[in-house]
């Protein structure tokens, strides 16, 4: 006979299991293609949705793409932290601004380890970070002079180019 915790328990592991579905789905649902332009790029072209609900413009950004999510950072004065702080998406086109199309959703990290680590990734992708710029550091992101995001990806609809 399973008691009240046996069933209380037997509740929280299906619970996690259907929540790690949608997790585990989301990766899969990024075409073979768009990853691996994600695994070769160089660039991504960034936009995200203003106030008004309107795209911004796009912005190239160096990225290093892991675990079936971009890893990259930026400045947090600049509009598209602000955004991103606000719950913006993030439209992301690879490699170029008429590459493949994903959505992005931006989570802000502050783990050294995992900044150390993405520092290593810029430098062994961009050969300027491996000469010690432009590269993620732990003490930036810590004393808040840039913020490092961990994006995880859906596909997406581009949406409609700013108004000039």
């Amino acid at each position: 006979m399973i008691g009240r915790r046996g069933v209380l328990r037997a509740m929280v592991v299906t619970g996690v299991g259907l929540l790690l579905v949608p997790v585990r789905a989301l990766a899969q649902r990024i075409p073979a293609a768009t990853k691996s332009a994600l695994e070769t790029a160089k660039l991504i072209y960034v936009a995200t949705q203003r106030k008004s609900g309107e795209r911004s413009t796009v912005a190239p950004v160096w990225f290093v793409y892991e675990n079936d999510a971009i890893w990259t950072t930026t400045s947090p004065g600049s509009w598209k932290a602000k955004r991103i702080a606000r719950g913006s998406p993030l439209y992301i086109w690879v490699g170029s601004e008429s590459g493949p199309f994903v959505v992005g959703t931006a989570e802000k990290i502050t783990d050294p380890a995992v900044i150390s680590h993405m520092g290593e990734l810029y430098s062994d992708k961009y050969w300027i970070a491996a000469l010690g710029f432009f590269r993620p550091r732990p003490e930036r992101v810590s004393s808040g002079k840039t913020i490092a995001y961990k994006v995880t990806l859906a596909e997406g609809t581009p949406p409609p180019a700013p108004k000039s």
